[in-house]
């Protein structure tokens, strides 16, 4: 299995980060199957896509929520580490209160 688990829909509550809050927590390492993905679908043409990041960050966008590691965005970025034969990859992690 590559990752955790495969959801459709995040079970966290809306954070409103917006792309430049996110650029400014550090990337950090992370395990493919410790990801819970929020996307149960991707477009195949993404995946295979050369410059898939051109508009977007350079790292996947991760919340951590009640234990679990939910991948927000860049599903096909780590799928396409799975692929490449990789275990992990470097992500942003936000860090949401459990209240």
């Amino acid at each position: 299995m590559i990752f955790k688990s495969v959801r459709d829909g995040r079970p966290y509550p809306e954070h409103g980060f917006t792309l430049k809050q996110w650029s400014e927590i550090p990337p950090r390492p992370l395990r493919l199957d410790q990801l819970i993905t929020t996307k149960r679908e991707l477009a195949l043409d993404k995946l295979l896509a050369e410059d898939s990041t051109f508009y977007g960050d350079l790292f996947p966008h991760v919340v951590q929520w009640h234990g679990g590691l939910y991948l927000e965005d860049g599903l096909h970025r780590a799928l396409r580490a799975a692929l490449q034969q990789r275990n992990q990859i470097h992500a942003r992690v936000l860090v949401l209160p459990t209240e």
